[in-house]
C-alpha cells in the first residue's frame, strides 16, 4: 500500500468515528446546542423522561428563532436515534432509575466546538515558553543518561535559586501582560475541558470489559474454571492492561494526594484573584475554573463506581450462577443413575432403549391459575345468641318508620288533593305538602303505585322530591313529573261511561 493510500485509510477511519459523524451532519449545530444546554460541562446524568421533555422544549424554542435545520420527531425518538449514533448512553443510577449521559465521542465533539467558539490562541511568547518548558521538563524526567539528567537538574536549580535571590534582594518584579494572561487562561481552559471526555472514555472501557467477560460466561465454550481464572487475572491487571486504564491509574495516583489537590485549589484561587483576570475571563469561565477540583473529584468517583460495579456484578454472577447450576446438574445425574439401575435390573445385557435428546413437550389445554385454598372453605364465625330479656322491644312507631309505604294514609291524601282539600297541581307537590312521617323515601313508591292504579301518566319533565328519613336525615330524588287529573273532567267522563253502559244493556 502506498503512503497516500494508507493516509486515506486512516482519514476514513477517523471520519467514521462517532465524533466526526456528529459534527458532519447538517443538523449538528442544533444537536450540539441541545447537548450543551442539557448536560453542561460536567455531563451530569439526566433522567430519561426529563431529557425527553427538555429536548422537545429546546427544539420548540429553536424553531421560534427561524432555524430550518431542526430534527423532526418526539424527544424520545430523537434520544433513541442519538443512542444509535453512540452520542448518548442510557444506564441505571444508584437508585435504580434510568438516566442519560453523553458518551466520550459526544463530549469530544462538544470540546472541539467549544474550542472553536473561543478566541483562538495565536503564536505568542507564552506559547513558545510553554513548549520550551514542557520539552525541558520531559527531557529531565525521561533522559536515560544519568549525567545529562543531573546536569539538567542542576541548571534548573541554579535558575530558580537566582530568581529567588533576585526577588529577596528587592529587585523589580516583572508583571505578566494581559496577552500573556489571556494565552495562559486559554491553554488552561483547553486542558481542563478535555477531562470529562477522558473520564467518560475510561468508564466506557470498563463497561466494555464487563460485557466481554459476561459474554464469555454465557457462551460456555470453555470450562467454568478457565473462565474464572481468566477473569481473576484480568481483574488484577484491569488498570494496567489497557491504555485508558494506565492513563487513569497515573492520574489517580496524582489526584488522590490531598496535598496536590489542595495545591491545585490554591493555585487556581490565586490565578482567579489576579487583577487582570477580571478583564479577561467572563463569569462563566471563572465558574468553570473554580469548579475544576469538583470536576476532577466527580470524574474519579464515576470511574471508580463503574469499576466497582464491574467487580460486584461479575462476583455475583459467578457465585449465584455456578453454585445453582452445579446443584441442578448433580441432582439430574443422580436421577439418571437411579433410573438406569432400575432399568438394568429388568433387562438383558444387550437390551437397547431410544432416549430422546430433549424431553417431549407436554400438551396441556388449560393450566389452572388458581388452586384450592383451605382458608376459602372456612365457615364464618357463629352468631352469638342474644338473651331475649336483654333485647329492647321496638315500639310500633319505630316499626312503622322502618316499614313499607303507608298506602291507606297516602290514598286519603290523594283523595284530598283531588277534592281541593290539599291543593296541588302535580304528584310531587302533593308529596311536598305531606307531613314528615309520610315523606320517607319509601313513600315515593307508594304514591307511584297508587297513581299507576288510577291510570295517571307522567311527562318528560323531571321534578325534585325532598324526602325525610326516620332518623331526620334528608335526601332528594328526581322523579318524572305527574300532573293531577281535573276532578270535574273525571266526573263527566264517569257519567258518560255509566250512560253508555245502560244504553248497551239489552231490555
Amino acid at each position: 500500500m502506498s503512503e497516500i493510500a494508507g493516509e486515506l485509510a486512516r482519514v476514513k477511519g477517523a471520519f467514521s468515528q462517532p465524533t466526526l459523524t456528529l459534527l458532519h451532519q447538517r443538523q449538528a449545530p442544533v444537536v450540539i446546542t441541545i447537548f450543551r444546554a442539557a448536560f453542561g460541562r460536567n455531563n451530569k446524568p439526566i433522567p430519561t423522561a426529563r431529557l425527553h421533555a427538555q429536548v422537545e422544549e429546546h427544539l420548540a424554542q429553536i424553531r421560534l428563532t427561524g432555524e430550518s435545520l431542526v430534527p423532526e420527531g418526539s424527544g424520545r425518538d430523537l434520544c433513541q436515534k442519538w443512542m444509535r449514533g453512540q452520542w448518548l448512553v442510557r444506564a441505571l443510577d444508584e437508585r435504580g432509575h434510568e438516566v442519560y449521559t453523553l458518551t466520550s465521542h459526544a463530549q469530544q465533539a462538544l470540546e472541539l466546538v467549544k474550542g472553536l467558539a473561543r478566541d483562538r490562541a495565536t503564536l505568542s511568547e507564552h506559547r513558545i515558553a510553554t513548549i520550551l518548558g514542557t520539552v525541558r521538563r520531559f527531557n529531565a524526567e525521561a533522559n536515560p543518561d544519568r549525567t545529562a539528567r543531573v546536569s539538567l537538574l542542576n541548571e534548573e536549580i541554579a535558575r530558580l535559586s537566582a530568581e529567588r535571590d533576585r526577588l529577596v534582594d528587592g529587585a523589580e518584579m516583572v508583571s505578566a501582560t494581559e496577552d500573556y494572561m489571556l494565552e495562559g487562561f486559554t491553554e488552561l481552559q483547553s486542558l481542563i475541558s478535555a477531562l470529562p471526555s477522558d473520564f467518560a472514555r475510561v468508564e466506557e472501557r470498563f463497561a466494555g470489559i464487563r460485557a466481554e467477560i459476561l459474554a464469555a460466561f454465557r457462551a460456555e465454550d470453555r470450562p467454568p474454571g478457565d473462565v474464572i481464572d481468566d477473569y481473576l487475572a484480568r481483574a488484577d491487571a484491569l488498570m494496567t492492561a489497557t491504555h485508558e486504564g494506565r492513563a487513569f491509574e497515573g492520574a489517580f495516583g496524582l489526584l488522590r494526594d490531598d496535598a496536590l489537590v489542595a495545591q491545585l485549589r490554591e493555585d487556581l484561587t490565586a490565578l482567579l484573584e489576579h487583577p487582570i483576570s477580571d478583564r479577561i475571563l467572563a463569569e462563566s469561565d471563572r465558574a468553570e475554573l473554580r469548579g475544576t477540583v469538583k470536576l476532577v473529584r466527580d470524574g474519579l468517583d464515576r470511574v471508580l463506581t463503574q469499576r466497582s460495579r464491574v467487580t460486584a456484578t461479575l462476583k455475583e454472577y459467578i457465585v449465584s450462577h455456578d453454585a445453582a447450576r452445579d446443584r441442578e446438574l448433580e441432582q439430574t445425574l443422580r436421577q439418571v443413575e437411579s433410573e438406569l439401575m432400575t432399568w438394568m435390573a429388568t433387562t438383558g445385557p444387550r437390551a437397547t432403549h431410544d432416549v430422546p435428546l430433549l424431553p417431549l413437550r407436554a400438551g396441556i389445554d388449560h393450566l389452572r391459575e388458581r388452586f384450592h385454598d383451605p382458608a376459602d372453605d372456612r365457615l364464618p364465625d357463629p352468631i352469638e345468641p342474644v338473651d331475649p330479656d336483654d333485647a329492647r322491644s321496638p315500639s310500633l312507631a319505630e316499626l312503622m318508620a322502618q316499614g313499607g309505604p303507608q298506602l291507606p294514609s297516602l290514598r286519603q291524601r290523594l283523595d284530598d288533593a283531588l277534592s281541593d282539600l290539599l291543593p296541588a297541581a302535580t304528584l310531587g307537590e302533593v308529596f311536598d305538602r305531606l307531613e314528615p312521617s309520610l315523606r320517607r323515601p319509601v313513600e315515593i313508591y307508594g304514591l307511584l303505585h297508587l297513581a299507576a292504579d288510577r291510570g295517571w301518566t307522567t311527562d318528560d319533565v323531571v321534578e325534585t322530591w325532598a324526602t325525610v328519613r326516620h332518623d331526620g336525615s334528608r335526601r332528594t330524588f328526581a322523579v318524572p313529573r305527574m300532573p293531577l287529573p281535573d276532578p270535574d273532567l273525571d266526573a263527566h267522563r264517569t257519567q258518560q261511561s255509566r250512560t253508555q253502559q245502560k244504553s248497551e244493556t239489552p231490555a
